[in-house]
C-alpha cells in the first residue's frame, strides 16, 4: 500500500517509527470510541474540507502528535481516504516488524492462555525459527484443545479437531 510505504519511509528518515505507530493507533482508537467522530470522518455527508478542518481542530488540542502523523491524517482527510487508515496502520506495522527482523506468529487455542505461557511459546518459536517472534494470541472454542500456530503462510495444527480430521482422512483413505 502506497500510503503505508510512504509513511514508513518518511518516519524512518525524519522521525520516530514507534511514535508514529502509537499516534496513528491512538487516533484509530479515538475514532472507535466515538461513533459521532467516526461518522463525521468516514461518512459521505461531511465534505473533505470539513473533515480536514475537524482533523485540524482535534489535533490542535493534542500537543504531542508528530508532524508526520498530522500530515498523514490531514492528507487522508483532504483526499477523503480516512477509511483506509486501519489498513495503512496494518501495513505500516508489517513493515516495522520486517525492518526489525520480527516475524508475526498467530497462535489459536481453545481458551485464553496466561501471558507467561504465551511468552514461553514465543521463546520456543524463536528457538525453532531462529527469528524474533511477535505473537498474536486468539481463542477458538471449536478447537476442543491443543494449539494451532501460523507463522507466515505455514500452519502447524496441533489441535484436537485437526488431529481428528487427519484420522478421519486416514480411515477414509484406507477404506
Amino acid at each position: 500500500m502506497r500510503y503505508a510505504r510512504a509513511l514508513f519511509e518518511v518516519s524512518r528518515k525524519d522521525g520516530d517509527l514507534d511514535r508514529v505507530e502509537r499516534e496513528v493507533s491512538a487516533f484509530l482508537n479515538l475514532m472507535d470510541k466515538s461513533p459521532e467522530l467516526r461518522r463525521s470522518l468516514l461518512g459521505p455527508a461531511v465534505s473533505p474540507p470539513r473533515k480536514k478542518a475537524l482533523i485540524g481542530a482535534l489535533l490542535s488540542r493534542v500537543d504531542d502528535f508528530s508532524e508526520i502523523s498530522v500530515r498523514l491524517l490531514t492528507l487522508l482527510a483532504e483526499r477523503d481516504r480516512l477509511s483506509i487508515l486501519s489498513k495503512i496502520l496494518e501495513n505500516y506495522r508489517n513493515q516495522l516488524r520486517q525492518e526489525r527482523g520480527v516475524v508475526q506468529a498467530c497462535i489459536t487455542t481453545e481458551s485464553r492462555l496466561p501471558a507467561e505461557q504465551v511468552r514461553a511459546i514465543a521463546k520456543r518459536l524463536e528457538t525453532v525459527t531462529g527469528k524474533r517472534i511477535s505473537i498474536e494470541a486468539r481463542v477458538d472454542t471449536a478447537l476442543m484443545g491443543g494449539i494451532v500456530t501460523q507463522i507466515g503462510s505455514t500452519v502447524y495444527d496441533g489441535s484436537i479437531v485437526g488431529h481428528l480430521e487427519r484420522l478421519r482422512k486416514e480411515f477414509l483413505h484406507e477404506a
